[in-house]
């Protein structure tokens, strides 16, 4: 992957010198500060070989919180730390407030006409809404506990089933897991082609985000082409539009109350609706983006957070106990049984803080020409919010680097510092809609998870050896999936 990265800035190179240097150069005058560039590719030689929030975050440690990349031929501020974010996402919001047009977004995104990636405006606004009355809102998600408890239940039998002792693949099995939930929260029912549709939407994840050659030249679309940028995006939107139209044609229109419809339900009934109608194409969009940002980021949660605590036996050991006493010995956890349960919120907080879902957040764009702090920012300027260095800000986190969880005990942090110091869910208009459901969908299953079982490495491997290294995507995933050797634990109350 790297050396396909390499090869596509010399081809841009090799291409483009000579026109480049034909244009005059720009004036310095009132600019950010910024690393030290070369011809065609700005600053990207800075981060080739990097992972990118990281590499970006070394960039702002020598140049600033608040300062420019030219990478390729989009201008990009990238903003690192607290003070910056809360000001470019409140004062400047709606300035910000675009998504550029990628070509991922172009292809699996039905032409940018989902959520996520929609330009900002009245269909933006109006889909936005949509999902969040009829899935995202917090009576919604309360009304989905059954299906998450029954899922979470099924998957600790097939846990036990595998055998006391036996290593098993804990990310595909947390993966199977939250896809059933939301299969269930927003279809109706689970789907037959779950499998593939987790594969397609990891395939997704791994080629959004980053640097590469289709993202930082996207009017040179030749080169999209000889990159195999777009082949592969093509392959995978086809892929994806035959399982989203099977999950369609397989679905039963609710003939219940509207309380009762699925979203699935809803967006079919504004197919035909004057108001704010939509086409087959937006519907599909939207099924792609429940499905796909749902499950990547909740299971990249609960993997990190296992990840963690099986390299703090302290945490792990504290956890589990604090999760057996609310228990009371009962066959069966309940969401009731927890909700109150304060060191499981500050273990997934923390988690979040060390591992946000997407520690570049989702690009922005500026609409308008604006000054911010005496710098001129030019429209169409793309915006980056480094969430990974803002959550591990010294000035606001002691120790930042390491887990601790009681840092967020008698703290009103939830999903967003009040200073912007903590902002696992991005922040401002363009905020993640989902973060009650995700939050949800991660809470309960790893409750059972560590309810019913202890956990080792295989092999008897000392847990500060466990590889914490990073895959960069969209969302940030383990590079290597997690297995563990799951012990039974009998904690049923059998006194009566």
């Amino acid at each position: 992957m790297e050396m396909a990265i390499v090869l596509g800035f010399a081809i841009a190179v090799f291409i483009f010198f000579l026109f480049k240097l034909l244009t005059p150069s720009k004036s310095k005058k009132n600019l950010l500060p910024e690393p030290w560039r070369i011809p065609i590719i700005g600053h990207m030689h800075h981060l080739i070989g990097t992972i990118p929030h990281r590499g970006v975050t070394e960039l702002a440690r020598k140049y600033g919180p608040l300062m420019h990349l030219q990478l390729g031929e989009v201008s990009t501020i990238v903003v690192s730390s607290p003070r910056w974010a809360k000001e470019i996402l409140t004062t400047y919001d709606i300035t910000f407030a675009d998504r550029p047009e990628t070509l991922t977004g172009e292809i699996v995104a039905y032409h940018n006409t989902d959520i996520v990636l929609a330009p900002y405006g009245e269909y933006w606004r109006q889909l936005r809404k949509l999902c969040t009355l009829e899935l995202l809102n917090t009576k919604k998600v309360k009304s989905f506990q059954s299906l998450r408890e029954e899922e979470c239940w099924s998957v600790v039998n097939e846990i036990k089933a595998s055998g006391s002792g036996k290593p098993i693949n804990l990310s595909k099995c947390i993966s199977t897991l939250i896809a059933r939930i939301i299969s269930r929260a927003a279809f109706g029912k689970g789907i037959k082609d779950e499998s593939a549709f987790r594969e397609l939407v990891r395939e997704t994840v791994k080629l959004t985000g980053g640097f590469d050659v289709a993202d930082i030249f996207p009017s040179k679309k030749f080169l999209h082409h000889l990159t195999g940028k777009r082949a592969k995006l093509t392959k995978i939107h086809n892929e994806l539009d035959n399982v989203i139209e099977n999950i369609i044609s397989d679905h039963t229109v609710s003939r219940l109350s509207s309380s009762q419809e699925s979203l699935l339900d809803v967006l079919l009934r504004h197919k035909d609706d004057t108001e704010f109608p939509l086409t087959s194409d937006n519907v599909k969009a939207v099924i792609f983006d429940m499905f796909g940002a749902g499950t990547d980021t909740s299971s990249t949660i609960i993997e990190w957070a296992m990840s963690e605590l099986i390299r703090s036996p302290r945490a792990m050991n504290k956890l589990k106990a604090k999760l057996r006493e609310a228990g009371k010995g009962k066959e069966r956890i309940e969401e009731e049984d927890i909700q109150d349960l304060m060191y499981l919120k500050n273990v997934v907080k923390e988690t979040m803080r060390l591992h946000p879902p997407i520690p570049l957040l989702m690009p922005r764009e500026c609409r308008d020409p604006c000054v911010i702090n005496g710098y001129h920012i030019a429209s169409k300027t793309k915006l980056l919010v480094n969430v990974f260095a803002i959550n591990r800000d010294p000035e606001y986190w002691k120790d930042p680097e390491s887990f601790i969880p009681e840092r967020f005990d008698n703290s009103p942090i939830n999903i967003m510092g009040s200073e912007y110091e903590y902002l696992p869910f991005g922040g401002g208009r363009r905020k993640c809609p989902g973060a009650t459901m995700g939050l949800a969908n991660v809470e309960l299953p790893l409750a059972n998870l560590l309810y019913y079982f202890n956990w080792k490495l295989p092999n008897d491997v000392s847990h500060d050896e466990l590889d914490m290294t990073e895959l960069f995507g969209a969302a940030v995933q383990r590079k290597t999936e997690l297995v563990l050797v799951p012990m039974f634990q009998d904690i049923v109350d059998r006194s009566g």
